[in-house]
């Protein structure tokens, strides 16, 4: 895959692609990451007239369209499920946490894969009537990352800017804080802008900082047996797109500890999932087999242009 920014306006960015096939693309990419237009002159115009895998060589241009723009020009142009810089900064998080701040935000989704084989954990949520089997359910969580600036090159910096917006930046308070106050919500935000202001001008590291701040309940999508997809919805715990999602299928789980080791890795797959759907080889570090995204695993499953890499025995993968 190969790109070039050929045009910026009041409106987005013109970038010029060219595929794994050679096909050569024009995606224009919004600021928010739209995909606003789109031509390429290899491909049946319309999706219905391609093939399963000229869809994918459409779609794969887009992915690498918007994360070129991010990468060359940093705008936010990569949806947050897809962002692969993003998914990383979730899975340090996740690896990092402590057993019992990790079962805070993941406990419930533990507890329901382990019920399927110890009668004597309850479930935490109830399998609808209407779904088709087992192996139609998906169990979802959405994880939230947040900034520790105590933990970063701005520590004193933040403590100020905190201080003058009458907040104060201790573990006592940040623990004590209520997000439910608008005033002490809206402070902590501009605290926030200010901070990454200072950090996007001093061209600066916040990665240290990052740590898992909150998670949805646990919910699911699950197929009915005429064939039909039903989500539930959960209560989200802010008022913002979730940075990574979990969508496992019922499986055997040990410890908890082992459950932790086995999200860090569904993680380091999505992350190559992320690459290799934007027809990217993935950096070594995840070049790796095993399940990522439930879409990107039935990709795999369907489509001979890709090796299949759940399978830990898959052969074709990164050779």
């Amino acid at each position: 895959m190969k790109g070039k920014i050929i045009d910026e306006d009041e409106m987005g960015l013109g970038v010029r692609v060219t595929d794994n096939n050679g096909v050569s693309h024009t995606v224009a990419v919004g600021f928010d990451g739209e995909i606003q237009g789109h031509s390429q002159d290899g491909y049946p115009d319309k999706a219905a007239k391609r093939s399963d895998e000229g869809n994918e060589h459409v779609e794969q241009a887009r992915r690498f369209a918007q994360y070129y723009v991010y990468c060359e020009r940093g705008y936010d142009t990569v949806p947050p499920e897809i962002h692969p810089e993003r998914l990383n900064a979730v899975r340090v998080a996740i690896a990092s946490l402590p057993p019992e701040e990790f079962e805070q935000y993941c406990g419930d989704l533990y507890q329901q894969l382990r019920s399927y084989d110890d009668p004597d954990v309850d479930r935490v949520i109830d399998v609808p009537v209407a779904a088709k089997d087992t192996d139609s359910v998906l169990y979802r969580k959405q994880l939230y990352l947040g900034l520790d600036p105590r933990e970063t090159e701005f520590d004193d910096v933040a403590a100020a800017i905190a201080s003058r917006h009458g907040l104060e930046l201790s573990t006592d308070s940040l623990e004590d804080a209520s997000l439910e106050d608008d005033a002490d919500l809206a402070g902590w935000r501009d605290v926030a802008q200010e901070l990454g202001a200072l950090a996007d001008e001093a061209d600066a590291d916040l990665s240290p900082g990052l740590e898992i701040a909150g998670a949805s309940p646990l919910h699911m999508t699950y197929i009915d047996g005429r064939g039909e997809e039903h989500v539930t919805d959960p209560d989200a715990p802010f008022d913002r797109d979730p940075d990574a999602l979990l969508e496992l299928p019922v499986m055997d789980v040990e410890s908890l500890a082992q459950f932790q080791e086995y999200v860090n890795h569904n993680l380091a797959c999505q992350i190559r999932d992320c690459y290799v759907r934007m027809g990217l080889e993935p950096p070594r570090p995840f070049r790796v087999l095993g399940y990522g995204r439930f879409e990107a695993a039935e990709q795999y499953n369907r489509l001979e242009m890709y090796p299949n890499y759940i399978d830990p025995e898959e052969q074709r993968a990164f050779a």
